[in-house]
């Protein structure tokens, strides 16, 4: 493993960039919500084939649900919320948050994906040609 690869994909992940280059180049410019195939920078492989949203949508789902939704429904259960604002808060965090953490939740896959297969990295390869093709 490179020196400039230890942290860099796990702390470029959290701040949405490219784990392998930590350039800001997982998206087409000027589009919101449009994934780049490759890094535009290092040419590192962004979607890897049919599925591959999976993994963001997971991501998306499980800090939506489980960090926003069902606090607020533990809220109302424990009497410090009424009915008409769970609901409201429910049904405003399951529209905007998703939207909102898009772009950071392709990030985060990425940057789960290199944690736990770091030598599918280009810049972890030490000069082998091999990648994880």
């Amino acid at each position: 493993m490179t020196e400039r690869a230890g942290a860099a994909p796990y702390l470029a992940g959290l701040a949405g960039r490219c784990p392998n280059c930590g350039k800001r180049s997982l998206f087409q410019e000027g589009k919101l919500f449009k994934v780049n195939g490759t890094c535009r920078v290092c040419g590192l492989r962004i979607e890897r084939g049919e599925g591959e949203f999976l993994g963001p949508f997971v991501i998306n789902y499980g800090v939506t649900a489980f960090g926003v939704i069902i606090p607020v429904i533990v809220l109302y259960a424990y009497g410090k919320l009424g009915a008409g604002v769970t609901l409201a808060l429910c049904f405003a965090a399951a529209l905007l948050i998703p939207p909102l953490l898009y772009r950071l939740s392709w990030a985060w896959w990425l940057m789960l994906y290199y944690f736990f297969l770091p030598d599918n990295l280009p810049d972890n390869l030490g000069g082998r040609p091999e990648d994880d093709e």
